[in-house]
């Protein structure tokens, strides 16, 4: 599922556009790192196009984020140094928001914080429940393996908004080579 939606489904419009304008359109190479494990990191990131793979030393490769995935959120939340690296798999095309110019919003614009904190607390949710469905320990009931990949009403109420959203700033970003 593209994180995307859950934060362009609690935010509007507007916020959408202020991330757009003051964020930055990067395009890397495939193996191009971004973030580095241990080591401070003062972005949140949305993939527009291409795919990032986040792993971590020891262990390998944890996961291969898409087009509308969001990384960057652990560190801005608890200021801690990212728990993994995460590079290019492919050539991609990201936003870069600076984590400051969220907190700045935040500081100045009260509602904003918690449509985003909101946001980020409805994705970290979701990818919790999802990490711990993996695990052996946790066998799911009956009920709980039949709403896997059920998304919640919160979710739902802003789904086809944020995924239009998503669909107009990946074009106003990328203009005419815009999937």
């Amino acid at each position: 599922m593209r994180k995307v939606l859950f934060l362009f489904g609690q935010l509007s419009d507007a916020d959408i556009a202020w991330m757009a304008r003051i964020g930055e359109r990067r395009r890397l190479r495939a193996e191009e790192v971004l973030i580095l494990e241990g080591h401070r990191s003062d972005w949140i990131y949305i993939v527009l196009d291409g795919k990032v793979a986040v792993t971590i030393a020891g262990i390998g490769e944890v996961a291969m984020l898409g087009a509308g995935e969001i990384f960057g959120e652990m560190s801005f939340v608890d200021a801690m140094l990212p728990s993994a690296t995460v590079s290019a798999a492919s050539d991609l095309v990201l936003l870069a928001v600076p984590q400051r110019e969220f907190r700045d919003r935040i500081d100045t614009d009260p509602a904003f914080g918690c449509r985003f904190y909101r946001a980020l607390a409805m994705f970290l949710s979701d990818r919790l429940r999802a990490a711990t469905r993996r695990t052996p320990a946790t066998a799911p009931s009956a009920p709980e393996a039949a709403n896997r990949g059920e998304l919640d009403e919160f979710v739902l109420d802003g789904v086809s908004q944020a995924g239009e959203r998503f669909d107009r700033l990946v074009k106003n970003l990328l203009g005419a080579e815009a999937r």
